[in-house]
């Protein structure tokens, strides 16, 4: 099996991926503009050949590395990068060498808000009303009938960058007035606290992993707000977020694929549509499914890939704690200290990369708990501020 992976080093903790992949015997072929010297050595390990292009934003270097890679092993099997910018260069590539996996037309309900919300609302799953950001008039028109505050997005847009939450006219000038010049997508503002369902799918559509999150702060605020974040993997799931997920994937067709869905839980316990994610949760999100399960997820990615499903046993025994640290705070204990305090629940403590650390802090510190009452209390201990 031939498996061409764009931009194999980022994030850095997928070459677990492609090393899971490279030890069941799989091809792995990897496409990036940064020279190989600079990989870590487990990337350089997870490979079996790695070619470099000038520029992945330049089709054409990128059709002929696959055509490399055709010359030098044959038909290729799969193409995935994982990583949320890449998912349109990934479609596109499949579909120029009639690889399996999302094809370029069906990008447009898994990357643009404005096609998301109508397969969330032909579902029954409701969403906040928004609308394309086309001139002012209409956007004024908009808030008229729905009131401030509102959330201005990139239409295809990748995490939070470039999201704002208008407040005002004062606010919505500035924003018209300096935005960037793409597609935008304006939408009411929900209050509510954000969960989300993740998993994988095998071959025939099936989900056959399962996890979520509930989120102490939510991303948007964390990047433009510049706080610390919190998340954790319940042990429980909502069953409403569940029977929402399992409808929605099937919904949207992902087949042989890891998904990331956003719901809105309002205080009246009414679940919101944010939006979908063909990709895996980021971060370390992946490790914490681990944790929380005691499983692998990168091997069982490759059990999937290479078989067409996967046996696993998601028993979920811990609730697992993110917390990112922001160098910007002075907190009193150290992680050194969180970790030397609760030995049997910190999992992992280290530094996060710098592509990440607005969203997701400069320093993780992740831990896992029996209970969600006692991670709650680590949590805040750890995060407490001088």
């Amino acid at each position: 099996m031939n498996f061409v992976i764009i931009s194999p080093h980022f994030p850095p903790n997928y070459h677990n991926f492609w090393t899971a992949l490279k030890t069941r015997g799989v091809n792995t072929l990897g496409i990036g503009e940064d020279h190989y010297d600079t990989f870590s050595q487990e990337v350089r390990s997870s490979l079996t050949e790695y070619y470099q292009v000038d520029s992945m934003m330049d089709y054409e270097q990128m059709l002929r590395a696959c055509g490399h890679f055709t010359f030098r092993y044959g038909k290729i099997d799969r193409i995935e990068s994982h990583n949320e910018f890449w998912l349109e260069t990934d479609a596109k590539l499949r579909t120029d060498f009639n690889v399996p996996g999302l094809k370029t037309h069906e990008m447009f309900p898994l990357k643009y808000k404005s096609g998301m919300k109508p397969v969330f609302q032909e579902i029954g799953i409701p969403t906040a009303p928004g609308m394309l950001v086309q001139d002012t008039a209409s956007v004024i028109a908009f808030i008229r009938d729905h009131g401030y505050p509102v959330i201005a997005k990139p239409d295809n847009g990748v995490g939070a960058y470039a999201t704002y939450k208008l407040h005002n006219d004062e606010e919505l000038n500035l924003f018209l007035k300096n935005k960037l010049p793409v597609d935008y997508f304006l939408e009411s503002f929900v209050e509510g606290v954000i969960h989300s369902f993740d998993g994988m799918t095998n071959s025939a559509g099936q989900i056959v992993l399962s996890s979520g999150l509930v989120y102490g702060i939510n991303v948007m605020e964390s990047v433009n707000e510049d706080l610390d974040m919190f998340i954790y993997i319940p042990r429980e799931l909502s069953p409403k977020i569940v029977d929402a997920g399992e409808k929605a994937i099937e919904a949207f067709g992902l087949k042989e694929r890891f998904f990331h869905l956003e719901f809105f839980v309002t205080e009246k316990d009414e679940i919101v549509a944010l939006e979908l994610n063909a990709r895996p949760p980021g971060g370390m999100i992946v490790d914490m499914i681990n944790f929380a399960n005691d499983i692998n997820v990168y091997e069982l990615y490759a059990q999937m890939i290479t078989k067409g499903t996967i046996q696993a046993n998601i028993q979920r025994p811990y609730s697992c704690f993110y917390l990112g640290r922001k160098h910007k705070f002075n907190y009193v204990l150290t992680p050194e200290e969180v970790a030397a305090m609760y030995p049997g629940q910190v999992v992992f403590h280290g530094p996060i990369s710098d592509a990440f650390a607005a969203a997701m802090g400069n320093y993780a510190v992740i831990y896992r708990a029996l209970t969600e009452k006692e991670g709650l209390m680590i949590q805040k201990k750890a995060m407490e501020k001088r």
